[in-house]
This record gives C-alpha cells, structure tokens and sequence, in this order.
C-alpha cells in the first residue's frame, strides 16, 4: 500500500472514529427537550397540603416514570400570584429555563381582587405571545368563580379564556377543577382549594391537552 493510499485510510478510519466517538452526544441532545414551565397561583402550588402532592408534582413523577422522556417541570406557580405580577415574572423565566411548553393557570386571584376581565385578557394575552415568541407551546388552563359573583361576570371570566385561546391557536382547558369543585372530599374547608385527594383528577384534567404538546 503506497503512502497515499495509506494516508486516505487513515483519514477514513480517524473520520469512523470522530463519528462513533460523537453518536452518544447526538443522541443526548435529541432526547433533551427545554422543560415544562407551569406559572399559576395557589391551586397549582400545592396549597396547604403535603409537599410533592400537588398536580403539578405528579404531572413531573409522571413524565420521569415514562421511559425515553427526558422532559423536567419547573413549577413557577405561587400562591396568591395574579396574571399581572406573573406577567412580570415571566421574561425572566422564560430567559432562563428555556421551556418548551409553558402551562399559564392563572386568573382566580385577578376576579377575587375584582380585576376586570378586559385587564385579564391583556395580561393573558401577553403572556401567551410572549411565550409563543421565545418558541415555546402553550397551554391554557381557565377558572371560574364562585357563584356570588353573578352569571354574567362568570360567563365574562369564561370568555376571556376563550377568546386568548382562539385568538393566539393555543389549547384551553376551560375549568381546572372540572369535576373536583363542590365534589365532597375534593376540595378544602375554604371551598377554593382542592385537596391532596382531589390532584389526581387535576391532573387528569390537564393530561389529554397536554400530552400532544410534549
């Protein structure tokens, strides 16, 4: 074998090499995935039950249980938070966890403090565009109010949710608590809160238009 032919061997064998060598990188960096950022208020912070038995605690021991899923939650939710001082949060949430899909379950602490729905949707919506603009997906998770409030405040709420989903083509959950609100055992002596019993339904709720986003 002449010194050509010899040297374009062991060009071939050193470029086999680099490429075995950076298989199990490539293949790292295809099964990581920017997290899941949830940004609600109290009833995604677990309040007032036991700590890591909150839906959005389950949501994450149940992507960690799902084999070939290498997906995080990062639960940025707090109680009594708003959708304006969320607003303010999240530029530098989704500056620093890069999520791939961001959860906003906000609004209940705006209609308790007697924000209108018009000031709402303008937090909402810019929340949703912000998130959609840092390449994130969203997904939006409504709440209503408890009936004191009257029909037509409520079906205003209700609006608003539909409106920012319709408007920036982002999935809605129209009501967090669907079938855990005045249910016996599922909620609080407060009558907001769901219970440590009630967050597997929670999550049930939010699974089916999550799941396609992950």
């Amino acid at each position: 074998m002449g010194n050509a032919e010899q040297g374009r061997a062991w060009a071939r064998t050193w470029v086999l090499l680099a490429w075995l060598l950076l298989l199990p990188v490539v293949a790292c960096a295809k099964g990581q995935a920017g997290p899941v950022l949830v940004l609600g208020d109290s009833l995604s912070a677990a309040h007032n039950i036991p700590a890591g038995s909150g839906w959005v605690d389950l949501l994450g021991k149940r992507l960690s249980a799902q084999q070939g899923r290498a997906t995080r939650v990062v639960n940025a939710s707090m109680s009594g938070e708003t959708t304006a001082g969320a607003l303010t949060r999240l530029p530098a949430l989704l500056a620093r966890e890069k999520p791939a899909v961001v959860v906003l379950a906000l609004g209940g602490n705006d209609a308790l403090r007697g924000l209108t729905p018009a000031q709402i949707r303008a937090n909402l919506a810019a929340m949703v565009k912000a998130s959609q603009d840092a390449g994130a997906r969203v997904l939006l998770l409504g709440i209503d109010v408890p009936p004191n409030y009257g029909p037509a405040y409520r079906q205003r709420l209700a609006a608003v949710y539909r409106e920012v989903a319709a408007t920036f083509k982002v999935p809605l959950l129209p009501f967090l608590l669907e079938g855990v609100a005045l249910q016996p055992g599922m909620m609080q002596a407060d009558g907001l809160h769901p219970t440590a019993a009630a967050q597997p339904r929670v999550l049930e709720n939010v699974w089916p238009l999550l799941r396609p986003l992950l």
